[in-house]
């Protein structure tokens, strides 16, 4: 693992909505780049092993999706969730899952979470290279904190997610101590 106080300078290969387009799938290929999104912003991020994944599914993302208001109240202007996934798996968990307010960046290459120091193999699972889980707080591209989860390690035996949790960010925000984990939510992969 990396570290170091600024985010990592790439570009991010991302499909919006454009109703010019028409037709039932009516998105574009639009390239944002690390600066686009973190520019005079405080943006949380938190990044995970991949999309439709029970831990990622029944607590990761839905808890921040759940807590996006608070995050708001606490100055926040985005949530961003990260994964080693291509733009059109993040956009059908998104849909799967209900996402409404959380922006699903894509890392396909998996450069940003290389460049973080973060991509770890999972072959042990088949997954090959994905992100470890973690969360930060970004100023303006700037990292003002992160919480990395223990046991860093390739084909890790676990999947430890114990600090990288919506609850243990907005603790953080409001300056108090996490009460632990939320209770997931019921999904089947």
């Amino acid at each position: 693992m990396k570290s170091f106080d600024q985010v990592p300078d790439v570009v991010f290969h991302t499909r919006v909505r454009d109703e010019s387009v028409g037709g039932t799938n009516p998105f574009v290929w639009k390239d944002r780049s690390s600066a686009e999104i973190f520019h005079n912003k405080k943006v949380v991020l938190f990044s995970l092993p991949g999309a439709f994944t029970p831990t990622c599914s029944s607590n990761h993302l839905p808890r921040y999706e759940e807590l996006y208001d608070e995050f708001r109240s606490q100055g926040v202007d985005q949530v961003i969730c990260l994964s080693v996934n291509d733009a059109f798996v993040m956009f059908q968990w998104g849909k799967h899952i209900g996402v409404k307010n959380i922006f699903l960046l894509p890392d396909g290459n998996g450069e940003f979470t290389r460049k973080m120091g973060m991509l770890v193999s999972k072959d042990n699972l088949g997954f090959g290279m994905r992100s470890w889980r973690y969360s930060m707080l970004v100023d303006n591209g700037t990292i003002e904190k992160i919480f990395i989860e223990p046991g860093f390690a390739d084909c890790c035996p676990d999947d430890p997610f114990e600090v990288s949790d919506a609850d243990t960010m907005i603790a953080y925000l409001k300056g108090s101590t996490s009460s632990g984990i939320a209770k997931p939510n019921d999904f089947v992969g």
